[in-house]
């Protein structure tokens, strides 16, 4: 299996308000930056999305350390997923999954690739090379929402 190093964030100007969000991607000597935008979204929906795009371009299945600063998507993938699925997409509180589009997209593509994903926490905004430069692409595409 490729190794691959990713990183993620998502920017939003308002929440809701126009967002965007960045992937960082390192394999080996390669690197490979993406990044796009939505005009009224929110936050967690372009940290979601950043996560998304970036399995969605692994051509093959690869050993995946993911590196982002979204306690949201993190706490979601690896704790409440379970849960919401067998509860038919509902909270324990029995309300819809917010961004359950986006929830089912992931864990879809996460069951369908092969991909074996270490899931990693930075902090952000803390000098963290690979989150702060997933932090600028992010806002490269609030930008291309912005014009």
């Amino acid at each position: 299996m490729n190794e691959v190093e990713i990183y993620t964030d998502g920017a939003c100007k308002g929440n809701p308000g126009p967002g965007g969000w960045g992937v960082l991607m390192r394999s080996g000597t390669t690197q490979k930056e993406l990044y796009g935008g939505e005009a009224g979204t929110t936050n967690n929906r372009m940290e979601l999305t950043a996560v998304i795009r970036a399995l969605e371009a692994l051509k093959r299945p690869c050993a995946v350390t993911l590196y982002l600063d979204s306690q949201y998507v993190l706490k979601g993938i690896t704790e409440w997923l379970p849960g919401w699925k067998a509860k038919g997409w509902k909270t324990a509180s029995k309300q819809p999954v917010k961004n359950v589009e986006l929830w089912q997209r992931l864990d879809d593509l996460l069951r369908q690739g092969g991909h074996v994903v270490d899931w990693r926490w930075v902090r952000g905004h803390n000098g963290d090379p690979g989150n702060e430069r997933a932090d600028a692409l992010a806002n490269l595409g609030v930008a291309t929402v912005q014009r």
